[in-house]
């Protein structure tokens, strides 16, 4: 629980550390040269088409979404805007180090897709453990099934994926095998990660911005800390995952 400024601090650091790696897993499917998820077509095409890096690519999408979730009176949280800040400008790190060449073969670039998949997956663990909030883009997918209550979720889910998908295409974001792999593999790599670590997403309580922030300022351990609308989209996120970044 984050009543303390200890602990709101010691899991603020915690999501960084995973939203930071999380960044590494995203590096490994974009070198996988095989196609990348959704969001990070997306995040790439707008990076090709006006000659921005990833990471600025991928943080403007993600204060965009953001803006939509206050829209959708969704529930913010620190860990929410870490992720928007994080997880793109760690690709652009590693990146930057070249730390895996980007693959010229389909074998190694599924190694390295499915690889940088269990990373993500792993890493989300570390990022929803520390109980404040999901990603912007688990938040609108929450948020958009609240108002549209009569359409599944999944539905909602294809649907908005599949936009994101043909807009990422059109920017020449790059779409292939490796696009199909994310969408129908990182929710069960992510849940088997769970599986190993034994953690259960559906039990952690998220914390808003506001009360951390009072928290933070007054050191006021009895501040009620309530739990998160979206405790939900914690075993939504498998978008660039998105990423953290996501």
């Amino acid at each position: 629980m984050n009543t303390t400024r200890k602990s709101i601090l010691t899991n603020a650091l915690l999501a960084t550390v995973g939203l930071f790696f999380f960044g590494f897993g995203v590096y490994l499917t974009i070198q996988a040269n095989i196609g990348v998820g959704p969001w990070d077509a997306l995040s790439l095409g707008l990076s090709k088409t006006f000659g921005i890096k990833y990471g600025t690519a991928s943080i403007t999408v993600s204060f965009i979404i953001l803006f939509i979730d206050i829209m959708l009176r969704e529930q913010i949280g620190i860990g929410m805007v870490l992720d928007a800040l994080l997880v793109g400008k760690a690709v652009d790190l590693f990146n930057y180090i070249n730390l895996v060449p980007l693959q010229q073969k389909l074998i190694p670039g599924l190694i390295i897709m499915i690889a940088g998949m269990f990373i993500m997956g792993f890493t989300q663990y570390l990022y929803m453990k520390a109980g404040l909030s999901c990603g912007p883009r688990d938040s609108l997918l929450v948020g958009l099934s609240r108002r549209m209550k009569k359409v599944p979720i999944g539905v909602i889910s294809i649907c908005m994926l599949a936009v994101v998908t043909f807009t990422g295409w059109l920017l020449g974001g790059p779409i292939g095998i490796g696009t199909l792999i994310c969408a129908f593999l990182a929710g069960p790599i992510m849940q088997l990660d769970f599986k190993l670590v034994r953690f259960d997403a559906t039990q952690i309580k998220h914390q808003d911005i506001i009360t951390s922030f009072k928290i933070l300022i007054t050191g006021d351990n009895k501040v009620t800390v309530e739990p998160a609308e979206q405790a939900d989209a914690s075993l939504l996120k498998s978008e660039d995952v998105t990423p953290p970044a996501l």
